[in-house]
């Protein structure tokens, strides 16, 4: 009879080993195929993102003037949609692999750069240095990573009374994002609206985005997203409880402090430059953890693609909804943003009461 049992056992824990197995293999199989579809969705993206608007070149076309024979559509096109077109992916990128770090850091759900304020204070930062230091222009993405910094610890600071409770961040976070944005939009007023650098940081507007933007950008964003594969296994400890992290040898705090900091340096930079996005960094992140799982090594990557897409899918719908007229994708995202965070806000256990 024992050796009945045993058998059984063995069986059973036999059969569970090939389910899990498995399971893991679809979940790979899952996760490839969220990878290269949303590439391909990408780069179908870029392509149409050219050629909405006035002007159309073909991609025979395109090629020609750009490396045979100069066309001066392909020149128009080039001056004027390529900074665009490429600053909304590094921004969305950007923010959204923000977003998933800042996530693992507070443990909280529904942490965004836009809703718990990193946004608003790295873009109120950019505002100043523009209004009343343009000759510093260069180091507006220092001045916004400043901004971004001191709006972090303005609520990881006033959110903690003897640890931190999601709630009291996300609340924290709204009144510090309201306070900057007001404090943006009022330099906007005081500099009578006129100036379109300031305009385009308060309203996050990147219609007049030039190459020099992009060149400013690109290797920021570039440094932080190495830096944030530099973490993926630290933000899988922090998942865990602070006292099995620890007993594992990380040193929490510190390395809250380090992820925290490559965080706002990607939400700040991109602000900077694109204006302050929210819902971004929490929607890409979710949807993320649905198709490639929670493990960071598949989540920052993909979710850093899946920011690209999403953040130039909003700016080439408003700028073709209403053409010849223009939304803002900071307004799109906003009305696709809003529901969703309700949802999330309802469906987790965490607010349920």
């Amino acid at each position: 009879m024992k050796q009945i049992n045993k058998d059984s056992g063995r069986d059973n824990r036999a059969v569970e080993g090939r389910e899990d197995l498995q399971r893991k293999k679809k979940k790979k199989v899952r996760a490839t195929a969220s990878f290269l579809i949303t590439a391909a969705l990408l780069l179908i993206l870029f392509f149409a993102a050219i050629n909405i608007g006035s002007l159309q070149v073909g991609f025979v076309k395109l090629l020609w003037g750009l490396f045979v024979e100069y066309d001066s559509n392909v020149a128009a096109v080039w001056d004027l949609r390529f900074p665009r077109i490429i600053i909304s992916m590094l921004a969305g990128a950007g923010i959204a692999a923000s977003g998933v770090l800042f996530q693992a850091v507070l443990k909280n759900p529904l942490a965004d750069p836009g809703i718990i304020g990193i946004s608003s204070g790295a873009g109120f930062a950019a505002v100043l240095m523009t209004a009343f230091a343009p000759a510093w222009y260069f180091f507006t993405p220092l001045a916004a990573f400043a901004g971004g910094v001191a709006a972090f610890f303005m609520v990881y600071c006033l959110s903690w009374k003897g640890g931190l409770s999601p709630l009291r961040i996300i609340l924290t976070g709204v009144a510090v994002d309201a306070l900057f944005t007001g404090l943006a939009s009022a330099c906007n007023s005081m500099t009578g609206g006129n100036m379109s650098g300031v305009a385009s940081i308060v309203e996050a507007n990147i219609t007049q985005k030039t190459w020099e933007d992009v060149y400013t950008l690109l290797p920021y964003i570039v440094a932080g997203l190495f830096l944030a594969m530099l973490f993926i296994g630290e933000c899988n400890l922090l998942s865990l409880e602070d006292k099995t992290a620890k007993s594992l040898g990380m040193n929490v705090n510190a390395t809250r402090i380090c992820i925290s900091l490559v965080a706002v340096l990607l939400a700040s930079i991109s602000t900077a430059i694109a204006g302050a996005i929210s819902f971004l960094g929490l929607i890409v992140p979710h949807i993320g953890r649905i198709l490639v799982g929670s493990d960071h090594k598949a989540l920052v990557p993909f979710s850093a693609l899946a920011g690209a897409f999403t953040f130039l899918l909003a700016d080439t719908i408003g700028r073709s909804i209403a053409a010849p007229y223009e939304v803002s994708a900071a307004v799109i995202m906003s009305v696709v943003g809003g529901p969703f965070f309700i949802i999330l806000l309802r469906r987790s256990k965490k607010y349920a009461n």
